[in-house]
């Protein structure tokens, strides 16, 4: 079953279940999803896994924010609200690697591509953002291929 049909099916069980939350963030998703349907001219096509995971990457990340902001600002009732939203949008997405898996694939990456010094950040992060994509979050993907490249520079 498609990510797509996975949300229409539960935001359908949620409107039984009356459960307003679940309800609300399923709507949201589904609207973010139809707008990038729209704006790229595919309202008539289902859109593919890859565009869903995008879309619901995205809205893992603006949780994430919130939540950092919020509790920043002493704010806990929001805090929950964002938690419990970000919760079930990481349903959705595909199982989030581990530092070690990232440092692996960033080592891979490091050799592939015979790179080194902090410099070359940008060429490893636009050869690993297609394949992480999705799997891992960007600012832990930076930070790990920073702290690599950092290390085999001083290694040289």
């Amino acid at each position: 079953m498609s990510l797509m049909k996975r949300i229409e099916t539960d935001l359908v069980v949620a409107m039984k279940a009356r459960d307003s939350q679940v309800l609300t963030t399923l709507r949201s998703l589904k609207s973010e999803i139809k707008n990038l349907q729209i704006s790229s001219g595919t309202r008539d096509q289902e859109p593919s896994d890859e565009q869903v995971t995008g879309i619901l990457s995205s809205a893992a990340k603006r949780r994430r924010d919130s939540i950092e902001q919020f509790r920043a600002g002493g704010r806990q009732d929001l805090v929950d609200i964002e938690a419990r939203e970000l919760d079930l949008i990481q349903k959705y997405l595909p199982r989030q690697m581990s530092a070690e898996e990232i440092q692996q694939k960033v080592g891979e990456a490091v050799e592939r591509l015979g790179i080194s010094g902090p410099g070359a950040v940008g060429a490893l992060m636009k050869e690993l953002m297609p394949e992480l994509a999705g799997k891992a979050n960007g600012k832990l993907i930076n930070q790990i291929a920073r702290e690599v490249l950092a290390r085999d520079n001083s290694n040289s």
